[in-house]
């Protein structure tokens, strides 16, 4: 999804005196440059983890694709990690569509770093709640209670966004509910105070979910979506939307926005579509009522909170789907669930739905400029008896790459954080087979996803995108500047 502007609002040209100083290129620029080329460290690492994909390909048990849509530099971002803390039988999965004219940078940024935050946050509550379940233990020893030794009295209290208030709630949705509020809380700041990736009207969704064995937790800000695919009764294949698109038609998101001075309202020319505008100007006009980023509307009621929801998985349930509006705005849940499940082999599924609503764009909205498309399928039932494909004999070296690339995100923070250097964007577009055996897709896909690593992109690509956002608000530093003052 991609930002819209006006010919008025691409505005200051960077370097001119209506340039925030933030865009403005200091003397020092060229000596951070190299900093930050020496301080990739933390990139490449994480790149080399096992079990770790964020490109065009597949595992045995997942399969993604993006490919770029007509409004400019590709601003979804996806990925698929395997033995997710050094787990064996746990996998994160998310879809992050960027928009505004940093909108890619801030995707990639989210895709590489929240991962790492909701693992440690997750082990951190994982140590807290082993104190808690022995305090627990050993009370239900005297009391003879056992329906709540494996649970805190705070977690007790705490209400499920998605279960009955009388229905127990799971050890492990309490825990990583705690985990996906604290690591989308911290990303959120990480993208406040950024040095090299503009986040003022820039931002990013996020549709993300952990599963362990059977258990499934799902954190989503935006409009991305998680639909599964299972078996009704009649062993017919139906679709169950697992996320709500969080936009502000939604009541409860309006009220909050216009209880903190923002406004929404549609624009004449497109009724459907509810916008999240500034108190005093007709901008940015945001599509969506949560994102991370976007601080020019974070005062105004936008949050990057994320709906966290739980479901227990069965045998019926097949496949998830994660995709970016890319997909949604062109087709029906059914309709995706259908496409995936007839796709001719799981391995290409991903890439078959996209190739798909690239068709529905043209049908139906000719004269539009298609959107960018992320996709991720997960199958189940391959996680069965072996969730991950990835070897166990890997999980210590994954384990010192992670604990490796921890360290040097924190350096770099200190330092300054990196956003430019390993924000490149895959032009799948470019790459598309139209015939070749497996073998050569699969060749195209990792050298897609090397390809990623070492491309840089101008961030002024993205000012030709259109549709999350109508206009972006200026700012003018020396205001900023006399207001901080006072």
């Amino acid at each position: 999804m991609g930002s819209c502007l006006s010919a008025e609002s691409r505005g200051p040209i960077p370097g001119s005196p209506n340039t925030p100083a933030k865009h403005r290129r200091s003397k020092n620029s060229s000596k951070r440059r190299n900093v930050s080329r020496n301080s990739s460290f933390g990139d490449s690492s994480l790149h080399r983890i096992p079990g770790r994909l964020f490109g065009n390909g597949a595992t045995d048990v997942a399969s993604l694709f993006t490919q770029q849509g007509k409004k400019g530099t590709n601003q979804d971002a996806m990925i698929v990690w395997e033995n997710f803390g050094s787990r064996t039988d746990t996998i994160f999965c998310g879809v992050f569509d960027g928009h505004g004219p940093y909108g890619h940078m801030v995707a990639k940024k989210v895709r590489d770093s929240l991962p790492l935050r909701l693992s440690a946050h997750w082990e951190v509550n994982l140590t807290t709640d082993d104190v808690h379940r022995e305090i627990n233990l050993n009370a239900a020893s005297v009391n003879s209670d056992e329906t709540t030794s494996f649970l805190s009295a705070n977690e007790e209290s705490r209400a499920s966004t998605d279960l009955d208030g009388t229905e127990k709630q799971p050890e492990i949705f309490l825990t990583l509910k705690e985990s996906f509020l604290k690591a989308f809380r911290v990303m959120d700041w990480e993208l406040r105070m950024h040095q090299t990736i503009d986040c003022i009207c820039s931002g990013t969704t996020a549709v993300t979910f952990v599963k362990q064995g059977r258990d499934l937790v799902i954190g989503n800000v935006g409009d991305s979506r998680a639909v599964l695919g299972m078996r009704d009764k009649d062993d017919s294949l139906v679709a169950i939307q697992l996320t709500v698109d969080l936009k502000p038609n939604l009541p409860a998101e309006a009220e909050r926005i216009r209880k903190c001075k923002g406004r929404v309202f549609a624009l004449q020319d497109e009724p459907d579509v509810a916008r999240v505008w500034l108190p005093d100007s007709n901008s940015p006009g945001l599509a969506m009522a949560r994102a991370f980023g976007d601080f020019c509307l974070k005062d105004f009621g936008l949050i990057a909170v994320p709906e966290i929801s739980y479901r227990r998985l069965t045998e019926k349930d097949e496949f998830i789907v994660l995709a970016s509006d890319g997909i949604w705005d062109v087709l029906s849940n059914k309709e995706v669930v259908d496409i995936v499940a007839s796709a001719r082999k799981r391995t290409t599924a991903a890439r078959t739905l996209v190739e798909t609503a690239i068709k529905a764009w043209k049908h139906k909205y000719p004269t539009s400029k298609m959107d960018d498309c992320a996709v991720i399928c997960l199958f189940l039932d391959s996680n069965s008896s072996n969730p991950s494909s990835a070897s166990n004999n890997k999980l210590d070296e994954q384990q010192s790459l992670v604990d490796q690339v921890s360290t040097a995100v924190v350096v770099e923070n200190l330092c300054g954080p990196n956003g430019l250097n390993r924000s490149g964007t895959i032009e799948t577009s470019k790459n598309i087979l139209q015939d070749g055996s497996e073998e050569e897709e699969e060749d195209e896909w990792k050298e897609e996803e090397q390809s990623e690593m070492g491309i840089e992109w101008s961030a002024l690509e993205g000012v030709s995108r259109v549709n999350t956002l109508v206009n972006l608000p200026r700012f003018d530093p020396g205001k900023e500047d006399k207001a901080s003052r006072k």
